[in-house]
């Protein structure tokens, strides 16, 4: 059984493998064609860890022709899952285990207008990394709640004998 820092270093070399230029093949748009003879496409991924959630994020540029096609959504969407394929067949040639990848919600598709030709295409998913038991969620409770758990922790590390600050300004209601 994999530690949660053998889990995280195999994803993140697996990710890391995936530069532009690798002989590894993700399933990117940069892939396909001749690198010297066609436009360069702009693509690719990354990866955060948010607890015991892995979000990937994939960012492209498309036409605005493209955007407007019926499957635009369901081509971005499978990029997305051949990135989470790539990710784990080769951290199991990484570190010979496998790993388990659960989908968390919905995908994210965000398209921006930066020309009367091409769009920004950002698209992020998040996954639930199967075998990470020793951490704990990152956004447990409200915002306020984790915000006076932090001022309050923040206030105990001070010795309990100066509260205050040694100053040379004297309080004259105290009449000193």
């Amino acid at each position: 059984m994999a530690t949660v820092l053998e889990i995280i270093q195999g994803i993140s070399q697996a990710a890391a493998n995936a530069y532009d230029g690798s002989e590894a093949k993700v399933g990117l748009r940069r892939e396909e064609g001749d690198p010297i003879l066609d436009r360069r496409v702009m693509d690719g991924f990354k990866v955060k860890f948010i607890g015991p959630i892995l979000r990937v994020s994939y960012q492209s540029e498309a036409r605005l022709q493209d955007v407007k096609d019926n499957g635009f959504e369901d081509s971005v969407i499978s990029k997305l899952k051949d990135i989470i394929k790539f990710l784990k067949k080769e951290y199991k040639a990484i570190t010979g285990e496998s790993i388990t990848l659960t989908l968390v919600g919905e995908h994210q598709i965000l398209v921006q207008r930066m020309s009367n030709y091409r769009t920004d295409v950002q698209a992020q998913c998040d996954y639930k990394i199967g075998g990470l038991k020793d951490t704990d969620e990152v956004k447990a409770g409200s915002d306020k709640d984790r915000l006076d758990k932090a001022v309050k922790d923040w206030l105990a590390l001070a010795p309990k004998n100066k509260r205050t600050p040694k100053t040379g300004w004297v309080d004259p209601s105290k009449g000193g």
